[in-house]
C-alpha cells in the first residue's frame, strides 16, 4: 500500500493536531505536513507534492479558496479535500467549480474525511 503524503492547511493548531492524530493511525498514510496560513502552505507547496490536501478556506492571511484555484492549476492529480465551517452552497459550488475533490462541513461532516483516505487507500 502506497505511504501517501498529506498535506493539512487550517488555521486552528487543534483542528492540525486532531487530524494528525487521526490520519497517523490510517493505513497508508506517510508523511503529515501542516500549515496554518496561505503563505506557508505556498513556501511548503514549493518544496513538496503532497498526494492529498486538507484544505480550510478561511485562513488568516487569506483565502483558501485562491489556494485551491493555484494547487489544482499547478496540478490536478492532488486531492484537495475542503474542510470548511462555511458550508454554503455556494462556496461548495465555486470549490468544485475550481476542482476540489471533496467539500466538507468542520462541524457535521468530520467523520467522512476518514472514509475518504480509506477509500483513496
Amino acid at each position: 500500500m502506497q505511504n501517501r503524503k498529506v498535506f493539512i492547511i487550517d488555521d486552528s493548531q487543534l483542528i492540525r493536531e486532531r487530524l494528525t492524530d487521526k490520519l497517523e493511525k490510517l493505513k497508508g498514510i506517510g508523511t503529515i505536513s501542516q500549515a496554518a496560513d496561505k503563505s506557508s502552505a505556498l513556501t511548503t507547496l514549493q518544496k513538496e507534492t503532497p498526494d492529498i490536501v486538507i484544505l480550510d478556506i478561511q485562513l488568516p492571511d487569506g483565502s483558501g479558496i485562491d489556494l485551491l484555484s493555484k494547487i489544482k492549476k499547478e496540478n490536478s492529480q492532488i486531492v484537495v479535500i475542503v474542510l470548511t465551517n462555511f458550508p454554503y452552497s455556494i462556496i461548495r459550488r465555486r470549490c468544485l467549480e475550481l476542482g476540489a475533490d471533496y467539500f466538507l462541513d468542520k462541524s457535521t461532516e468530520l467523520e467522512k474525511l476518514f472514509d475518504i483516505f480509506t477509500a483513496l487507500s
